[in-house]
């Protein structure tokens, strides 16, 4: 490759010595006092534990500025510490933790999780911790880089957006895609390559090594720059935009102590030192206008717009040599420094300095430590992972007490531990992994290199070896199940596996991971939560059904699967189905195979075999209520609801009323009516209640009467003569439907009711004419009912022994009257006054009801001298009296009428007279009014000049005293009339316009005012005030 010599021209001009004032003097350079640290209290974490610093008021300040106002390297400025803290993360762990583990297999990196322990916590209970979760996961890089490690050894790695560059020990540069395919290998060097650098435009790759060269080469065209510095160069930084610029400006490095930029002119390069004299050059970062570099002092920074160095970070009187461990630089943002270096990461912000300290020449930034975290390892690599830091964390393996030791044994350099990728967030170790690397125990800790992708919304980290190339992601979901599935914490991995389903599809194979928790389950023997888990792990897969099935039936569980045995989608095999039923009639289970027939649809098994079993095991058991409902559930499925209803009215179901009218089946209970009848009546005495029955004698009796064309009455009739009091009921509903109905049963009726309800029979006796007398009365008497006796010997024309019942048996004197009044025979009077000689009570009631049907002379004169009868005296004042009241009756009818006809009329004229009295008093009424009386409809004044009419407002007075407008009282249409003249013109027009005076201008006026009163009184009709109001009716104005 052609390499272009490196210009030995220094054509930038050298800084001046210019002595500063007294006040701008440097307050310390480089510190070399000793930090005094004061350890706090510590606390504890899971990984780790972190343990505040803070420094002694006598300590120096690690941070400090440079003022280059003077061009000399020892001008600098102490940088303010923004906060007094330090942070130190200590993790307490076995330092040999590391030595144990496997190589990778299958390309995944096998992460071990340190078991930190806590000084002041009990060994025995680390043991019962539960392992946290990893946060990363690890995977080698493939394509060529086993090849490519194969022949050579890794030194440097840098990033772009598209490629990754790897730099080998061997001088080599293999530029590669991020899943490892080749896209370019060039050779710029003879010796190691120390530094890598990529612009971000994927153009140009810089290199530095240890032969001294530095070598800037294109990957789009033949462009490549080469500069031979004659010193091992160990750093290099591209200018932001480098391909996009003509300057080609880039910063460099090494071992001669030279910080050098280098920037392209018309005449090629130009070289100029910004820096020098303080050992070696470890480290550049160049971000916008600022470069960052460390030495051995520390980590400077210099602005390229002020050319003004503005501040260094001291590396610590305590820290070990620069060459030991690497440093690392990383600008988190363009004013944010990260400095990982030895065992610290330290924060630095990069601010404006107030205008009045940069008017006496300091530069216009200065920088401002904001954070110190000590870790207890050594950092190999550093990177920024959202609000955390990842750490390459390097454990320098112990050494021996002894070191002037003879024994070769103990000379022997020990082995390295394994490097650690910790994740630290505000000052806590969150995770640390120890990553079994490819011959780890040979390497040190600046053999390893931590970077960054630079893909956009991409957190993946490349941890390099010289020997492996680890690629690391944050875990994602998919990784989080797989955890919970590797402890076999599978109900937390199949919640997680859904909700992963829900947000993106078919991305993970749930099912398998139902299918490891089942199989778990049941390993575990827990057959009740493997069953209920096959639906949502199984779903439609009829085979994986189906062997489940026999899983379960091999370890003698099939009634635990059952009820989640699927019908549809998926339907399995008739054979397993068939199996189900037969395990039901092996087992007996028969609540369970009567569900099963309800839930199942018929068409996944035979109906035949299964309704021909159920009849067997019936049989057998001898009407078993199980069996019995079973196959009454059969049959209503096989649609035959003619056959069901037997069974269910054996069982004395409740819906059987409803199955009887869902299914028409009137017919087929021709022959039950009794059965129904009896169910109904045992349902009525459990208090057990029909929806929609509200008969009088219950649903059955109610469905027998409302279907008599299918069930006809003689059948049912027959069926209940055994049952009387149920015929009773049957007699009664369907005489209160039509007694049309019950005419054959008549006297069967007369029967049932002197039986059962006696308040019935009096109605039916009266309203039937159907009976037999003489079998009703035999009834009767038989049962004493003396009351229906009476009127059956009535009906018969037995008048005289009716009465004797009603005068012997019940001595009603009042019912015995009532009955000859009924009868209206002569005789019957007769013989109830030959019954009453001799009965002093009789004789005193028939006193108290002498009337038209009885002659009190008759009555009086059958009374017997001698005969005592207690209240005579009072009945026979009573007659007396009554007989008068006719007699003046008789005698007032001839003079009554006129009389009152007088008093009517006298009435009238005494009402009429007031009615006129108050029509006077309002006609000739007056109502007081003022200026401020307002109108009653609107309540405005009432004399105010009208916006309607020009002249002055018409006021009308009700002779119900309200006072309106006539405007507010005409209706919406109607308009008031004109007036035809003032009374001015009327005077004129009277006396010829002489002005005399004279009687006929009144006359005119008068006239004028009746005429205009008349038609308005026809326009504004009644007082719409009163009638408005509901009150009294309203007259006409006057």
């Amino acid at each position: 490759m052609p390499s272009r010599p490196p210009s030995t021209s220094k054509s930038s001009p050298q800084p001046m010595d210019v002595p500063l004032p007294a006040d701008d003097q440097p307050e310390a350079g480089p510190s070399t006092a000793s930090s005094l640290r004061s350890r706090a209290s510590t606390l504890s974490s899971i990984k780790g534990k972190e343990r505040a610093v803070v420094d002694d008021q006598d300590s120096h300040n690690d941070v400090e500025e440079e003022d280059e106002s003077d061009g000399s390297d020892e001008d600098d400025e102490k940088v303010t510490v923004a906060e007094d803290r330090v942070h130190q993360i200590q993790n307490e762990k076995d330092p040999a933790s590391g030595q144990d583990g496997n190589d990778y297999e299958d390309d995944t990196i096998a992460t071990e999780e340190e078991d930190d322990q806590d000084e002041d916590t009990e060994e025995a209970e680390d043991d019962d911790e539960e392992e946290d979760e990893p946060a990363l996961k690890y995977s080698r890089l493939k394509g060529r880089i086993p090849e490519i490690l194969a022949k050579d050894t890794a030194s440097t790695i840098a990033v772009s957006p598209r490629v990754i560059a790897l730099g080998t020990h061997n001088g080599m540069v293999h530029v590669l895609t991020y899943e490892g395919a080749k896209v370019n290998s060039f050779r710029p060097h003879a010796a190691s390559v120390t530094c890598l650098k990529m612009d971000e435009d994927n153009d140009f790759v810089a290199t530095s090594s240890v032969e001294g060269r530095v070598v800037i080469h294109s990957l789009t065209s033949t462009e490549s720059y080469a500069f031979d510095y004659k010193r091992p160069m160990r750093a290099i930084a591209l200018e932001p935009g480098f391909a996009k610029k003509t300057t080609r400006a880039f910063v460099c490095g090494g071992m001669a102590g030279n910080l050098i930029m280098q920037e392209k002119g018309w005449l090629g390069y130009k070289e100029q030192i910004i820096h020098s004299g303080e050992g070696p050059i470890w480290a550049i970062e160049w971000r916008g206008n600022l470069i960052a570099w460390a030495n051995d002092l520390g980590v400077k920074i210099y602005d390229t717009t002020t050319s003004q160095r503005i501040g260094y970070i001291d590396r610590g009187a305590h820290a070990p040599r620069a060459e030991l461990f690497k440093c690392t630089l990383q600008w988190k943002d363009d004013h944010t420094l990260i400095i990982g270096w030895a065992d610290h990461i330290k924060i630095v912000r990069i601010r404006n300095r107030a205008k009045s300290q940069t008017s006496t020449g300091l530069p216009a930034l200065t920088v401002e430590m904001t954070s110190i975290y000590q870790v207890d390892c050594m950092i190999s690599g550093l990177a920024q992972f959202n609000s955390s830091y990842v750490v390459l964390a390097y454990i320098a393996p112990d050494t021996y007490e002894n070191e002037a030791t003879d024994n070769p044994m103990e000379q022997r350099r020990k082995a390295a531990n394994r490097p650690e990728l910790r994740l630290i967030d505000r000052g806590e170790e969150v995770n640390a992994d120890a990553l079994s690397l490819t011959n780890y125990h040979m390497y040190g800790c600046n053999d390893y290199s931590l970077i960054k992708s630079q893909r956009e919304n991409e957190h993946v980290f490349f941890v390099i070896s010289p020997s492996d190339i680890i690629v690391v992601r944050p875990r994602d979901e998919i990784d989080h199940i797989d955890w919970l599935v590797a402890r076999e914490r599978y109900s937390e991995a199949l919640e997680s596996a859904e909700e992963l389903r829900k947000k993106h599809g078919n991305a993970l194979d749930v099912k398998a991971i139902g299918l490891k928790y089942m199989n778990h389950l049941l390993a575990q023997g827990h057959f009740e939560q493997t069953a209920s888990l096959a639906p949502k792990v199984l779903g439609q897969d009829s085979e994986a059904w189906e062997k489940w099935i026999y899983t379960f039936v091999q370890h003698h569980q099939l009634p635990t699967i059952i009820p989640y045995i699927p019908t549809k989608d998926p339907q399995l095999g008739k054979p397993v189905y068939e199996m189900v039923f037969g395990h039901f009639f092996i087992c007996l289970t028969l609540q369970a195979l009567l569900k099963t027939i309800t839930s199942w649809p018929t068409d996944i098994y035979d109906m035949n075999t299964v309704m021909g079993a159920v009849q067997g095991e019936l049989e057998a058991t001898k009407d078993d209520p199980v069996l019995l409902e079973c196959l009454a559930e059969l049959h209503l499925i096989n649609r035959q609801p003619a056959k069901a209803l037997p069974y269910f009215l054996r069982l004395r179901r409740p819906h059987v009323f409803d199955l009887i009218r869902e299914h028409n089946l009137f017919t087929a209970v021709q022959d039950q009516a009794l059965l129904l009848v009896q169910f109904d009546q045992e349902r009525e005495v459990n208090k057990e209640e029909v929806k929609g029955d509200k008969s009088k004698h219950g649903a059955a009796i109610e469905l027998l009467v409302d279907h008599t064309h299918s069930i006809p009455i003689d059948r049912v009739v027959h069926q209940l003569e055994e049952k009387p009091k149920y015929l009773y009921m049957y007699l009664d509903a369907l005489f209160d439907k039509d007694p049309q109905f019950c005419l054959p049963y008549s006297d069967r009726m007369v029967e049932l009711y002197a039986a059962y309800d006696l308040d019935r029979l009096m109605p039916f006796l009266r309203a039937s004419n159907f009976y037999d007398l003489e079998k009703a009365y035999e009834i009767c008497k038989e049962r004493d009912l003396v009351t229906e006796m009476v009127f059956l010997l009535g009906r018969m024309g037995n008048n005289k022994k009716a009465l004797m019942l009603i005068i012997e048996r019940l001595g009603d004197v009042q019912r015995a009257i009532d009955f000859a009044k009924e009868q209206s025979d002569e005789d019957l009077w007769e013989d109830l006054l030959t019954y009453s000689e001799t009965r002093p009570s009789f004789i005193r009631a028939l006193l108290e009801h002498v009337g038209a049907e009885i002659n009190p002379i008759r009555l009086i004169s059958r009374i017997k001298d001698g005969l005592e009868i207690p209240g005579l005296k009072e009945g026979v004042v009573r007659v007396l009296m009554g007989m008068n009241l006719q007699a003046s009756i008789l005698i007032c009818l001839s003079w009554g009428l006129v009389s009152l006809l007088e008093g009517c009329q006298h009435i009238l004229n005494g009402d009429c007279s007031n009615l006129a009295l108050e029509l006077q008093a309002a006609q000739v009424g007056s109502t007081r009014c003022s200026p401020t009386s307002t109108c009653t409809i609107c309540h405005s004044p009432l004399f105010l000049p009208s916006t309607k009419y020009p002249s002055q407002t018409l006021v009308l007075l009700y002779l119900c005293q309200h006072l309106v407008h006539a405007h507010c009282a005409l209706p919406e249409d109607v308009e008031l009339p004109q007036r035809q003249e003032n009374i001015n013109v009327t005077y004129l027009l009277a006396n010829g316009g002489s002005g005399a005076k004279g009687q006929n201008w009144k006359s005119r006026a008068i006239g004028g005012k009746l005429g205009y009163a008349a038609a308005v009184r026809v326009r504004v009709g009644k007082c719409p005030v009163c009638e408005k109001g509901g009150g009294r009716r309203a007259s006409k104005i006057g």
